[in-house]
């Protein structure tokens, strides 16, 4: 089982969409049993895949506790061999929580404990924080989207320090309009990172509520996310 993080220490870089797309890619291009485990307290991938809030309201914390079993807070999608553990606001006090029980590696454990799966995508909540602490150690491969922009590249220079070779990352152009002189420079500053364009279709998600490869699969971004699965396994195959 191969654990992939999400994550960027900036909000509003397309992680949410990454996340969903991706673990969307794994299930279905790759025929693999996936899970989406969403730690986001703002449930963007939760809203996204069909969860009602109210089914899981104040239970997503719990599972850290071990109050609750994790699998048990499992539930199908309507995407075949993808299944999702939802976010809720009981999430905002995750850091809290992981602090004062100490367990460096209690993610990492859980995501052992979980179940016959092939892949587990985590959509993390941005921020250098304990819960990033958790997932760093905890994934195989750390996917950090980046907007072609001097402060998101800082953002992400800064986490590649804090990682300190801890763990590996796949840095992806995220949100790219190629028109814009900024984009281009840092594309071109940068060609071997994986870039997504940005596109209305991706924009619909949340309206659709659907990865975007079930109702725009021809899309110039939907073939875009298609490739970087590709170099993803290509990664967690070496």
């Amino acid at each position: 089982m191969a654990t992939i993080a999400v994550y960027s220490s900036k909000g509003g870089v397309g992680k949410t969409t990454l996340a969903v797309n991706l673990a969307w890619c794994a299930a279905t291009l790759s025929h693999r049993r996936t899970l989406l485990w969403d730690l986001d307290p703002q449930g963007a991938s939760s809203w996204i895949m069909g969860d009602h809030p109210t089914r899981t309201a104040d239970r997503a914390q719990a599972i850290f506790t071990r109050d609750i079993d994790a699998a048990g807070q499992i539930r199908a999608t309507a995407v075949e061999r993808l299944d999702l553990i939802a976010a809720d606001a009981s999430l905002r006090n995750l850091d809290v929580l992981l602090h004062r029980l100490g367990k460096r590696g209690r993610l990492g454990k859980l995501i052992g404990g979980i179940g016959d799966y092939d892949h587990v995508v985590l959509d993390c909540p941005p921020g250098l924080t304990e819960t990033s602490e958790q997932v760093i150690r905890a994934a195989d491969l750390i996917v950090m989207p980046v907007v072609p922009s001097p402060l998101a590249q800082r953002a992400h220079d800064e986490v590649v320090r804090h990682l300190g070779g801890k763990g590996p990352v796949l840095p992806v152009h995220s949100m790219v309009d190629r028109r814009r002189r900024l984009h281009a420079d840092a594309l071109a500053a940068q060609p071997d990172w994986p870039a997504i364009p940005m596109a209305s279709a991706m924009e619909a998600m949340a309206s659709r509520r659907r990865p975007l490869g079930v109702y725009a699969p021809r899309t110039a971004a939907a073939q875009a996310l298609a490739a970087l699965w590709t170099t993803i396994e290509r990664r967690l195959s070496t």
